[in-house]
């Protein structure tokens, strides 16, 4: 049995090299020469399936054997066990803090990303993270949330209504007046950070004035009014987000800016296929060039400065020497990663564009913030196209692991590296598919009508995810997905519901955490919850005074610092 097993540990790692040598796609392949610790536990099987984080095709001949090999699922979890109680407790105060969001990275996401990635038996980068917790992602008006209000609850510490962002709940939809207000205005940790002398940065594969990072320096009325043409008469007293961002506190204070969305922020544009204009959001007409308003800016400052248009300039940055980096890499949202142009001349990765942020931000001794989303998971669910999703939930991870590497390196142990999503999203996970199989191929038969099923379906979608006709007695007919590449880029997952597009969902979302104050995730939370966190864990904003813990007798002048800031909203713990 012995030689058995260390021959199934052998086999293990021989495979994993096979496959590394023979896939050629962007995730990368780890191959662990530990699996040889494991042999006599029988865990060559988990760790075969952990290891191997791509080549799932290759795999499938491999399955019936791996399958009838038994696994000590005793051993395994007892050396889980043994892992959690070596935890200890950070209560130390964070000097930087580094918030993921996976725009729309439910649990069914994430863990078909997780399969995707690593099958079964792997884990994600922020999965390894001690400290987990659930959050209610509704808004201060709807069940069901938009981004524009999570990314207000998570970063202001205060629950605002549907589409709008950086205000209170008192102002409605489209009510410019009642958002020009003082007191429903919010203060985001990129306020109470800069107010403690942190430098503070987002990074985005979205727009950089799209509504999840906008809500971190701007105060509107409506998500759409991202640039002036998008705004009605009855807003023309309101400033669009992209002249917050550039004009005014604190977003002209932030000091890297990375993502795409040049249309909302120049009225001068190039356009080509590589770079076309995103029609769902507005085009700046008014002939405002922010970038340039932006480097006058820091010239005037005497600031050193960085404007940024592609991947070259990025991988040219010597942090070293910069204050300010504007790096705008799209017209509108950035390519999808399996699409973009990886050369000097195209659009870079999300882990690029964190890792240039981590070193740019470092250099100040009192610390730094940093926001960084993975936008373009929630693009591809809106379109229906669930491997996208899965890529650029696996590319999110990869850009975790950057951070994750980066306080390894550097020691810098008193980081808070927080990773969540602003809402779920109509994706299903569902049949009984056999393990090892392919999360986007078919996931089994209809017993209704013996018509196969993905694996992955959306109760929401567009035209092209409504794949049901009516034959000439009546009957309504599904389409077969067995007979086209289910696992493409390019196929749309079957939907349910016809609308305009798949919608979001309004289940609860995870909250993974690690460093300084990651314990108190740990529960079921309000999304609002987040930004108290955040600030509790590295003094800042509403517990700036705050002692090493929070008692009885500090509760009561942080309640009256919190309904302060949230006016008519307030959190109690």
């Amino acid at each position: 049995m012995v030689q058995g097993r260390i021959v199934l540990a052998y086999a293990s790692l021989l495979i994993c090299r096979i496959v590394t040598a023979a896939v050629s796609r962007t995730n990368e392949v780890y191959c662990e020469s530990s699996v040889l610790d494991h042999a006599a536990t029988e865990a060559g099987k988990i760790l075969l399936y952990s290891n191997i984080l791509t080549g799932k095709k290759a795999l499938q001949k491999y399955l019936p054997i791996i399958n009838k090999v038994p696994t000590s699922w005793n051993t395994l979890a007892r050396q889980e066990l043994e892992a959690s109680l070596k935890v200890q407790l950070n209560t130390g105060v964070a000097r930087n803090v580094i918030l993921f969001v996976g725009d729309g990275m439910g649990p069914n996401t994430v863990t078909a990303t997780r399969i995707y990635k690593a099958q079964e038996g792997g884990k994600l980068a922020f999965e390894d993270f001690p400290h987990v917790g659930l959050l209610k992602t509704y808004t201060a008006d709807k069940q069901v949330p938009d981004s524009a209000a999570t990314a207000t609850a998570m970063f202001s510490g205060v629950k605002s209504n549907y589409y709008t962002g950086g205000v209170d709940q008192t102002v409605q939809l489209d009510d410019c007046e009642a958002s020009l207000k003082p007191e429903a205005r919010l203060k985001s940790f990129v306020d109470w950070a800069i107010l403690a002398g942190k430098d503070t940065g987002f990074v985005t594969t979205t727009r950089v004035t799209h509504a999840t990072p906008g809500p971190l320096y701007s105060h509107f009325a409506n998500r759409k009014w991202e640039c002036e043409s998008g705004m009605p008469e009855t807003a023309k007293d309101c400033k669009d987000i992209a002249r917050q961002l550039v004009e005014d506190e604190p977003g002209r204070s932030i000091k890297v800016i990375m993502g795409g969305g040049r249309q909302s922020l120049n009225t001068n544009l190039t356009l080509g296929p590589e770079d076309p204009l995103d029609t769902w959001s507005c085009r700046r007409e008014d002939g405002l060039e922010l970038t340039r308003t932006w480097q006058v800016d820091k010239a005037e400052r005497g600031a050193r400065y960085a404007l940024l248009s592609n991947t070259g300039d990025l991988t040219r940055l010597d942090a070293s020497n910069v204050d300010y980096v504007l790096g705008i890499f799209a017209n509108g949202h950035l390519k999808y990663d399996f699409e973009r142009d990886r050369s000097p001349e195209g659009m870079p990765s999300l882990s690029q564009m964190t890792s240039v942020a981590i070193k740019v931000l470092d250099k100040n001794p009192e610390g730094f913030v940093l926001m960084v989303e993975g936008g373009m998971i929630d693009q591809a669910h809106h379109r229906g196209y669930a491997r996208r999703a899965l890529d650029e939930a696996s590319a999110m991870s990869d850009a975790v692991q950057v951070a994750v590497d980066w306080v390894q390196a550097s020691g810098r142990v008193d980081t808070l590296i927080v990773t969540t999503s602003d809402h779920t999203h109509s994706l299903a996970f569902n049949g009984y598919p056999t393990r090892g199989s392919d999360i986007t191929g078919i996931g089994g038969l209809s017993k209704h009508d013996g018509v196969p099923f993905t694996t992955l379906t959306y109760s929401t979608g567009d035209i092209y995810a409504y794949n049901y006709t009516t034959d000439i007695n009546g009957t309504v007919q599904r389409a077969d997905p067995s007979k086209v590449n289910s696992s493409s880029f390019h196929y749309h997952q079957q939907a349910a519901i016809l609308s305009d597009e798949a919608h979001h969902g309004g289940g609860d979302v995870a909250v993974y955490a690690t460093g300084p104050m990651a314990h108190l995730f740990h529960s079921v939370h309000e999304q609002h919850y987040v930004a108290h966190v955040i600030a509790y864990s590295a003094r800042i904003g509403p517990y700036s005074a705050t002692a090493d813990t929070v008692g009885p007798s500090t509760l009561g002048s942080l309640v009256l610092v919190l309904v302060a800031l949230g006016g008519a909203s307030f959190w109690l713990s």
